[in-house]
């Protein structure tokens, strides 16, 4: 009997240990970088996770993922369209899949476990899910359907272009019990859609805009609680958005697409087994006689509240007055799945005062520049009118100052159907503004009467950033308000003029900082492929994508935008993946301006110049002034350089090393030109000798290295003595100001400029009441001809200097695999708070001085480890917790660097304590 059980106690001796469960738990599953997204069109979907765990050190070995077919069979374990057993790999972001081709429609459900450093398996993650679209052609059943022509009130013509909005309705029956039902729709310029008078989903002005000669968006939503037995009824609403284009004058007129039209297919399956489908035709009803009888994204909207047609949306509503709709030509672009965020409500605010402007006039200050629209509620006998117009700033007499405006008119009006209260929001508008004004109403409101609705791309938060100084705490805050309410399925310049763009150099560098305020990968990807929609089979691309302006400049300050935008995308997020799909589209650009361009090794293409250095005259908004302005081929040289050596990395990273040797060569021969062209080594400075050629020249590696210092010391001294100390570059400049000034060794006049209230400066615009960041240095002081108080471009590099410089949390690895922790101890801050949630997780770096002493509380995400500099004599008096840092569980000191103690540091919390230097 001992002979039989002796080998089964071996058994378990041997077994037991390699059957423990790992305490570490797979969370925030993500298919395309978004949690459950329903119809995407990606074939090979890439599948990312994060990992929770308490102990130091901790790190996937190992991964499992399993995909099925329906949520039962995930459950029982059978993942019968991917299970990639157990793959030995760090890896945990961007995972493609590799299992069956996937058709249209599939639903897939998945789950993960991973096996952490010790090799115990975790449980498997709680399921998630995605499904796919359409993807071919030949899945559309459905056509477009509209009515390609105008009705009395619509005007197609003239400047201000106005069009009422078109209701479109089709009603069905459902015979059988319904197992699921999905619709997927288009309406161009922008649709709203309910089922059974229940609208479908949270979108709103959807779907995003794109360059629609070549792409047009479509939306997946499971109508499956929104149908009955019976009789059903599906309405759309179609407004005009950016299809059915808002100007059509000099000097720039938009691109027009064409009137509204619709696509939609709903697709049932009922629990028989049988399918039912419901698509656009000719059997639909149209009305153009709706209660919308005017919507401009610039001007505004107009309802009349008598026009509602009760019930439209409904079964059994009489549309015998009705038009047929008609089928019209389908748009040139192929219909493609959004995979970028929607925009949304995303949150509400209510005024801070209301006062009144004259009789029947009231003027409400919402106490914050935004984005979006109101939400009113009035009452009055049937006719009454309210009109709302929107501004960002007052006039000293208190009324709206509308010039800043330009040709917007941004003009809601709302007649009154005579109901006790009335409540009502737009649709297909949207304004940017801090007061509104409400006229021709006939009683006093109270600030209960609005309601400001913030309109957006629904980005997650992925940062934070807090001081003990409140001028970047305001600063900080007033960028994210001003971030947020720019993404409207592109990153536009501004939200309240006639204009509304997606200009491409705003962006250049802002949007690296950007991403350590929102998740903004997938929106960053869209516009990327805008930018490939708009490019010429020549290689050129426009300044403004998607091209609702036609202006293609070949400009390289501009239009290379999107080789470091790509480039931002890889490093804050490790994605390659991005960096291969835009390779051929940047390299053609590329070529396609050195063959043109390039002559002498110079590259003499740039349009704006550093655009809006702080003038000589605060009333202007640009300057002449020879000494503040950097010369143009200085400029497209030194930024047709960077691109360059952004195209080697890029070229490096795919393996493509014939195309490495081109761009090197190409960079050398640009960067021998350039030093030869501008470089004064008697004065150690570049052209000019304006801070921005020097802050260029620098920040791209342009200056030989034994030159570097004594053009640094020459950069400071222009700042300091030629222009008293304070900022004097614009959008090219200031891009990399902070870090070049703050990594050159003198970050005290990076934390002047990012604390001061002096003007020009960031502070200077919070002292004179912005919220939000401006166009103009001088905002406050310039004419209206181009001044927006909401606006990206600005922001440079200051986002990034908070949160790689000042708090110390940069990308070592891309995706922060490894992160790089170098805290900025200057000026008189005493403690910051960070975080950054990186594709492992969340990074925190808390940093606080207390006397003497040095305080550091950092966490490193599992699966990702850190490179820490922490200010001591010697590792002998860093602490971690109660015991020396050295000997800490998870550090291992590496050595002193410039009176910095050098740790590498495993994943974990960690509680830092030093004594500082004292000079």
């Amino acid at each position: 009997m001992m002979k039989k059980i002796f080998p089964v106690i071996l058994l378990i001796i041997f077994i037991l240990p390699q059957c423990k469960r790992s305490r570490v738990e797979v969370i925030s599953l993500r298919c395309e970088n978004l949690t459950d997204p329903a119809g995407i069109d990606a074939v090979n979907p890439r599948l990312s996770w994060k990992i929770q765990g308490d102990s130091r050190g901790e790190k996937q070995t190992a991964y499992q993922i399993m995909v099925a077919s329906s949520a039962k069979l995930l459950r029982k374990d059978q993942g019968d369209l991917w299970d990639s057993r157990k793959i030995f790999s760090d890896q945990s972001v961007h995972v493609p899949y590799a299992g069956k081709e996937l058709a249209s429609r599939t639903e897939c459900w998945w789950k993960v476990k991973v096996w952490d450093k010790d090799g115990n398996p975790s449980d498997w993650s709680a399921p998630s899910k995605w499904s796919m679209g359409l993807l071919g052609e030949d899945d559309w059943k459905a056509g477009w359907i509209g009515l390609d022509k105008t009705f009395p009130g619509d005007d197609d013509t003239s400047e201000y272009r106005k069009l009422s909005a078109r209701h479109l309705r089709k009603e069905f029956d459902v015979v059988k019990k319904i197992q699921n039902a999905t619709v997927y729709i288009s309406g161009l310029g922008l649709y709203e859609l309910t089922v059974n008078g229940m609208k479908t989903g949270d979108h709103v002005l959807a779907p995003g805009a794109t360059q629609y000669r070549k792409t047009v968006f479509y939306n997946t939503f499971d109508i499956t609680d929104q149908l009955y037995k019976g009789r059903n009824a599906i309405g759309v609403i179609l407004g005009n958005g950016r299809f059915f284009a808002m100007r059509n004058k000099d000097p720039w007129p938009m691109q027009n697409y064409g009137f509204p039209r619709l696509i939609l297919q709903a697709e049932i399956t009922y629990t028989d087994g049988t399918k039912e489908m419901i698509v656009t035709d000719d059997s639909w009803k149209i009305s153009v006689t709706g209660p919308i009888t005017e919507n401009n994204e610039f001007d505004g909207e107009k309802y009349d509240a008598r026009l509602e047609m009760k019930g439209w949306d409904l079964p059994g509503f009489d549309d015998s007055n009705w038009m047929k709709a008609e089928a019209v030509d389908k748009p040139s672009g192929a219909l493609r799945a959004q995979m970028n965020e929607p925009i949304r409500i995303t949150g509400t605010i209510k005024p801070v005062s209301v006062k009144q402007l004259k009789p029947g006039t009231w003027i409400f200050d919402m106490g914050q520049n935004m984005v979006g629209w109101t939400r009113i509620s009035v009452k009055g006998t049937k006719g009454d009118t309210v009109t709302l117009r929107f501004a960002e700033r007052l006039k000293e007499d208190g009324s709206l100052a509308l010039e800043f405006m330009r040709g917007a008119r941004v003009t809601d009006i709302y007649i009154m159907k005579g109901d006790a209260v009335e409540t009502w929001e737009p649709r297909f508008t949207y304004h940017g503004f801090q007061y509104v004004e409400m006229g021709r109403l006939a009683y006093e409101p109270d600030l209960s009467t609005i309601t400001g609705c913030l309109v957006n791309d629904d980005l997650a938060i992925s940062g934070s950033f807090e001081c003990s100084d409140s001028v970047l705490n305001q600063t900080y805050r007033n960028a994210g308000w001003c971030i947020r309410g720019n993404y409207r399925s592109f990153p536009a310049d501004c939200p309240q003029r006639d204009e509304r763009m997606g200009w491409l150099g705003d962006r250049a560098t802002s949007s690296r900082g950007e991403s350590y305020v929102f998740d903004h990968m997938n929106l960053y990807r869209k516009w990327l492929g805008d930018m490939r929609d708009c490019q010429t089979s020549e290689g050129s691309i426009p300044n403004v994508c998607p091209a609702f302006w036609e202006m293609y400049f070949d400009n390289i300050t501009w239009n290379g935008a999107g080789i470091m935008i790509t480039e931002m995308l890889y490093d804050q997020y490790g994605a390659k993946h991005i960096v291969a799909e835009q390779y051929e589209s940047m390299k053609r650009w590329l070529m396609y301006m050195k063959e043109k361009y390039m002559k002498d090794g110079l590259m003499p293409r740039d349009n704006f110049g550093d655009w809006l250095v702080p003038p000589h005259d605060i009333s202007v908004i640009n300057t002449w002034d020879p000494k503040r302005l950097t010369n143009g081929t200085l400029l497209g040289t030194s930024f047709f350089y960077h691109h360059m050596r952004i195209m080697h990395r890029f070229a490096r990273i795919l393996g493509k090393h014939e195309d490495m040797k081109v761009f090197e060569s190409l960079a050398d021969t640009l960067k021998n030109a350039y030093n030869h062209h501008f470089f004064n080594p008697s004065d150690s400075c570049y052209s000019n000798n304006t801070p921005t050629a020097n802050i260029v020249s620098l920040a791209f590696g342009l200056v030989p290295d034994e030159k570097k210092e004594a053009v640094f010391a020459r950069l400071v001294e222009t700042i300091e003595k030629e222009h008293g100390g304070k900022i004097a570059v614009g959008l090219m400049g200031i891009q990399f100001q902070q870090r070049v000034l703050t990594e050159m060794g003198r970050p005290d006049i990076a934390m002047r400029f990012a604390t001061t209230t002096d003007y020009p400066s960031w502070g200077y615009m919070n002292e004179n009441g912005a919220t939000t960041i401006w166009e103009l240095w001088n905002g406050n002081t310039a004419g209206p001809v181009m001044n927006s108080w909401n606006h990206v471009s600005l922001l440079g590099d200051l986002l990034v200097w908070m949160h790689e410089n000042v708090a110390g949390i940069k990308p070592a690895e891309p995706g922060f695999k490894k992160i790089f922790m170098k805290p900025l101890l200057t000026g008189d801050l005493t403690y910051v708070k960070s975080s950054h949630d990186s594709p492992y997780g969340k990074i925190l770096s808390n940093w606080e001085i207390k006397g003497d002493s040095f305080l550091w509380n950092i966490s490193i995400p599992v699966n990702s480890n850190a490179i820490i500099y922490v200010p001591a004599e010697n590792e002998q008096t860093v602490m971690e917790g109660k015991r020396k840092a050295s000997e800490a569980d998870g550090l291992k000191f590496t050595g002193m660097k410039d009176g910095f103690a050098v740790f590498e540091v495993h994943s974990g919390n960690y509680h830092i304590i030093t004594r500082l230097i004292q000079d």
